[in-house]
This record gives C-alpha cells, sequence and structure tokens, in this order.
C-alpha cells in the first residue's frame, strides 16, 4: 500500500488532536503511576498546554506542521529554521503510525533541505526514547548530554 505523506499548518482546532499525539507518548511512561485515569487526563493536559505555550513562546518563527498519512492525521513536525540551523522541535506521531517508516521519510526531507543549506539538524532526545534508533541510523550523533536529553547532531563538520 503506497503511504502518502504530507504537512500542513497546524490550526487553533488541531489542538485536541495535538493534545492525542501528547498524550499518546506519554502513556507507557504513565501506565505506572498509581493515579486515576481523571488524575492521569488532568496532569497530561497541564503538561500539554505547559509545553505548547513554551514552544510558541520560544520558537515564534518556527513551523508547527501535522503530519498527515493518506489524509488522516498522523502526528505532529515542529521545525525552527534558523541562519545557523535547522531545529527539529518536536516531532511524534500516533502509535499506529509508529515503526512504518513515516519518521524516517518526513527527517530525510528535512535533512536533505539542511544538506542543501550546508547547516547542521539539531534535536534533543530523551535518552530513553525508542527513536533513539532512528535518529542514530539516520547519521545523528550525540554532541552533548543535558540531563536526562541528548542533543543530537546531524551534518556537523568533522575536522
Amino acid at each position: 500500500m503506497a503511504t502518502d505523506i504530507s504537512l500542513r499548518p497546524l490550526q487553533e482546532l488541531d489542538l485536541p488532536f495535538l493534545y492525542h499525539v501528547y498524550a499518546s507518548t506519554r502513556e507507557e511512561e504513565l501506565s505506572v503511576v498509581p493515579w486515576s485515569a481523571e488524575q492521569k487526563t488532568d496532569f497530561l493536559r497541564m503538561q500539554f498546554e505547559a509545553q505548547h505555550a513554551y514552544y510558541q513562546e520560544q520558537f515564534p518563527g518556527a513551523s508547527y506542521d501535522i503530519v498527515v498519512v493518506n489524509g488522516k492525521s498522523a502526528g505532529r513536525l515542529y521545525v525552527d529554521r534558523r541562519r545557523d540551523e535547522i531545529r527539529i522541535i518536536d516531532i511524534a506521531l500516533l502509535p499506529e503510525y509508529r515503526g512504518q517508516g513515516t519518521g524516517s521519510k518526513l527527517l530525510q526531507v528535512v535533512l536533505q533541505e539542511a544538506r542543501s543549506l550546508e547547516i547542521p539538524v539539531r534535536i534533543h532526545v530523551e535518552s530513553n526514547n525508542p527513536a533513539m534508533n532512528l535518529y542514530q541510523r539516520l547519521g545523528f550523533r550525540m554532541i552533548e548530554e543535558q540531563g536526562v536529553y541528548h542533543l543530537l547532531e546531524y551534518g556537523a563538520a568533522i575536522s
């Protein structure tokens, strides 16, 4: 089956969907917490709203896109294009779209853009993120540890 992957700019009406994407990335982590479903939902909503506000404030010129796969909203890709780097702020897919090459295809487009501009791509990734293997396969290298996060870079000049 052919996979049609595209991006469309985030709209205000996408916030419930984006919350769903965010919550899906925290399911495993929260599965061991002895909270009620309502407590987990309240916590996730607070965390999502804080993250969303932070991204909008810290990266006002970034592109905030919904990932669309075969006509259906599948995730998010937030990218800040700077003069000296492309910063992937966030990439997340719903569980049913993970492990099927969608993330890899999206990242390859960003990496090609960076190669054409001759600038690196950087992303912060939690050290236990399952996507770490994907980033390493694509050629990202850790350049800095920052607590639970690793700053990864693709395309840095190696001397």
